[in-house]
C-alpha cells in the first residue's frame, strides 16, 4: 500500500578505498527504510556523486558536485581508511570539500575512521599522512567513530543512524516540512519533557528492566525453537507459548516506535534504551 512521506537525502561520502564501507552505507539505509519507513513517514535516500550527478561544463568538478548533489543533501556519512582524496584546488580533497561546506549551514554529519590493518607497501605514504592530520583536526572539533571492519561498521552505523533520527532536530518535524521532499507532516519522536507515553503492560515490564541492566540492554534471539528476549538477566518469553512470545514481541515493538529503544545491532538481536527510554522508565518507577 503507498503512502506519503518525506525524504531525506543522506551523502555517503569517501576516497576510492573504501568502495565496500559504502556499499555497506547504502545497506544500512535501506534496512532502515524497510522497518522504519511506513510507521515514520520518512526514506532515507543515499545519495552519492556517482548516482547523482551529471556532466557540466564550466566549473571545477567539485563545485559541480557541491551544487548538483552537496546542496540538496541533509545529512553527510563520510568513511575513510589510508587515503584522504584528490585536492580540490580549494581543499585537501573532494571528501573533505564535501565535509566542509555540508557543516557551514549547521547540518549534521557523521565521520567514520577505519582501524583495520593495511600493507605498508600498499599505502601512499602522503595520503596517509594527510588522512592522519585530517583526522587529529576532527578529534578537536567534535565526536568522530572508528571501526575495525565491515561488520563493526554496519553495527555501528545502524545504531548511530537510529540515534541521530531520534534525537537530531533534522528530522523532527512538528507541521508541514523543513529541508525534505514535499510530503505529509512526519510521526513525531518523543520530545524530552513528554508525559509517559501509553504503554501496554509488557513494554513497561521490559522498559523498567532494561533501565536496571548495567548496559540498558534488551536482548532478542531467534532460532528454530521459537524467539527469546532477556533483559537484565531474566527470560520474559515462557518456553515456547507462541501467545507470549506475541505479547513480548509486541512490547519490544511498542518500545522501539516510541524512540524509548534503538536497535544496536544490524541484525536487531540487541536493543538499547535511548535517553527518552531512560526518562521514561524514570518516571514509570516514581
Amino acid at each position: 500500500m503507498s503512502y506519503k512521506a518525506t525524504v531525506f537525502r543522506v551523502l555517503i561520502a569517501s576516497p576510492d578505498d573504501v568502495q565496500p564501507e559504502r556499499s555497506v552505507a547504502r545497506d544500512v539505509l535501506g534496512e532502515w527504510n524497510a522497518v522504519h519507513s511506513a510507521k515514520r513517514k520518512m526514506v532515507l535516500l543515499p545519495v552519492t556523486w556517482e548516482s547523482h550527478s551529471s556532466p557540466e561544463m564550466g566549473d571545477r568538478p567539485q563545485a559541480i558536485i557541491n551544487r548538483q548533489v552537496l546542496e540538496e543533501s541533509d545529512l553527510l556519512i563520510a568513511v575513510f581508511w589510508t587515503r584522504l582524496g584528490t585536492p580540490t584546488g580549494e581543499y585537501a580533497s573532494g571528501t573533505v570539500e564535501e565535509i566542509e561546506k555540508h557543516l557551514e549551514p549547521g547540518k549534521p554529519a557523521m565521520l567514520y575512521f577505519s582501524d583495520a590493518p593495511v600493507r605498508l607497501e600498499s599505502v601512499d605514504e602522503k595520503q596517509y599522512r594527510a588522512l592522519k592530520e585530517f583526522r587529529e583536526s576532527c578529534r578537536t572539533r567534535g565526536l568522530c567513530e572508528t571501526y575495525s571492519d565491515l561488520n563493526d561498521f554496519q553495527t555501528k552505523l545502524y545504531r548511530h543512524l537510529q540515534m541521530k533520527i531520534n534525537e537530531d532536530p533534522l528530522f523532527a518535524v512538528e507541521s508541514g516540512l523543513n529541508s525534505g521532499t514535499e510530503a505529509e507532516a512526519l510521526v513525531i519522536p518523543i520530545p524530552t519533557s513528554m508525559s509517559i507515553p501509553s504503554l501496554s503492560r509488557e513494554a513497561v515490564v521490559m522498559l523498567k528492566e532494561a533501565a536496571e541492566d548495567a548496559h540498558g540492554a534488551i536482548i532478542r534471539t531467534r532460532s528454530l525453537g521459537g524467539t527469546a528476549i532477556h533483559v537484565n538477566g531474566k527470560s520474559l518469553i515462557e518456553g515456547n507459548d507462541p501467545r507470549s512470545m506475541a505479547l513480548w514481541e509486541g512490547a519490544l515493538e511498542e518500545l522501539e516506535n516510541a524512540g524509548l529503544i534503538i536497535a544496536a545491532s544490524y541484525k536487531r538481536e540487541v536493543f538499547q534504551l535511548t535517553r527518552k527510554g531512560y526518562e521514561v522508565a524514570d518516571k514509570l518507577a516514581k
